[in-house]
């Protein structure tokens, strides 16, 4: 699932307001966030610490209105831990999500 400016990109500029800095800081915090995310998914060996990271994804898609990201993080919960598919999947998100930055 490919990122698609919306949602995300409004609730970004909604609390931003008229402010760039602040606009391009909070891309970056999401964008570091969710890399972090996708990193300790690609490490997750056990049931418990893929659930627990994905749980984490689902939260911070759902912090950000990202729906493409919250039905990736759907995806990761129902998979089973080390799922390649998903993680390329989480990791095509990031990417895409940078470059359109």
């Amino acid at each position: 699932m490919a990122y698609q400016a919306g949602a995300l990109d409004e609730t970004l500029a909604a609390a931003a307001g008229d402010d760039p800095a602040l606009f391009a800081e909070l891309r970056t915090a999401f964008a570091e966030s969710l890399a972090r995310q996708i990193d300790l998914l690609r490490r997750a060996r056990c049931d418990g610490n893929w659930q627990v990271t994905a749980l984490r994804l689902k939260g911070l898609a759902a912090s950000f209105h990202a729906e493409p990201l919250l039905d990736l993080a759907e995806e990761a919960l129902d998979a089973a831990p080390g799922e390649p598919g998903v993680v390329r999947r989480l990791q095509l998100f990031h990417d895409e999500f940078v470059a359109a930055g």
